[in-house]
């Protein structure tokens, strides 16, 4: 089982120099590609003169995540990609529960390992946790995180299990699989692409895990922090994306307007808080969407779509309301 670790990259150097080195330890099992998204600065001659075993692969263009991914995996042969994140450090023998899981099943199309906070370490990180769920308007949440509610490692999540929705920060997919439904969504640029891409995975009747078993740490936040008002217009104009696309029939609509709703008092806390531009990313956001409704609405129509992957409950309602912040506790 061949499997290539794909580090994309873009104006990077200092996150490459920082974390490259355990990510070369660590990977005796695969393969290491730089995918270098037209950067600008330096980052491809330092990892040339500083690690020449790593193979680099030279996009044109800043297409973002999904583009970036989409035209370097094109050119990379190999049974299983890793889309890891250039500021992720990862740990010993990190793929040897990988590679295990995928032994078991040609039903698993893609897992994600124990995702820690690299400047927390005794705690998840934001961007998959310990794996990745959906609740019944949309809202992303994980074992491990609700909202910006993040669980001490207790060893609570030392499993392996089924997950809707694996980490685009370290996202293991079997290449047969990820050219079979369609690959990253190139609409999206970035934020989400791999929701959407793990929902159809879901939709062809393939399995997602989380292997707690396989832990790494993510800084978070290199390419865009949380306090970025561009991340706040992608993630919710994304995820509107993200449910046209895929919510099953009979639902979407109302899902929407309940969206509608929610967004727009999203928008009012925002302007509680004097975070003026958050509130017009959210504007922004959906006068995007709006653009683009028909767009999705034809990918819509292309998509196999089997079921319900979405949980039945508003964890908005579950947390907001009812003060759950724990995974346990939904």
């Amino acid at each position: 089982m061949n499997i290539a670790v794909v580090i994309l990259n873009w104006n990077g150097r200092s996150l490459l120099e920082q974390f490259l080195p355990s990510v070369v330890k660590y990977s005796k099992e695969a393969t290491v590609y730089v995918a270098d998204n037209a950067s600008t600065d330096d980052s491809v001659s330092f990892v040339k003169s500083h690690f020449p075993e790593i193979k680099i692969v030279q996009n044109t263009e800043n297409g973002g995540y999904a583009k970036g991914y989409n035209d370097a995996l094109s050119k990379i042969d190999s049974d299983i990609y890793c889309l890891l994140n250039s500021d992720v450090e990862v740990t010993e023998n990190w793929l040897v529960p990988i590679i295990n899981a995928f032994k078991e099943s040609n039903d698993i199309a893609a897992i994600q390992p124990k995702i820690l906070d690299y400047k927390k370490k005794s705690y998840f990180e934001y961007a998959g946790a310990a794996g990745g769920f959906i609740d019944k308007f949309g809202y992303p949440y994980c074992r491990g995180r609700i909202f910006d509610t993040l669980e001490e490692d207790t060893g609570q999540y030392n499993d392996i299990t089924s997950i809707f929705w694996a980490s685009g920060a370290c996202l293991f997919i079997r290449k047969q699989v990820f050219e079979e439904v369609g690959k990253l969504d190139e609409d999206f640029f970035a934020h989400q692409e791999e929701i959407d891409l793990c929902w159809r995975i879901q939709n062809y009747g393939y399995k997602i895990l989380y292997v707690g078993t396989s832990t790494i740490y993510h800084l978070g936040g290199a390419t865009l922090d949380t306090m970025n008002p561009k991340k706040t217009y992608l993630n919710f104009r994304n995820n509107l994306f993200l449910l046209v696309k895929n919510v099953p029939k009979g639902n979407l609509f109302l899902i929407i307007f309940i969206r509608m709703i929610l967004d727009g008092l999203a928008g009012v806390k925002f302007l509680m808080a004097g975070k003026f531009s958050h509130f017009i990313s959210i504007l922004r956001a959906h006068y995007s969407f709006y653009g683009n409704f028909n767009t999705f609405i034809k990918k819509r129509k292309k998509l196999l779509q089997k079921g319900k992957y979405y949980s039945i409950f508003s964890v908005v309602w579950q947390y907001f309301i009812l003060k759950r912040n724990h995974f346990n506790q939904l």
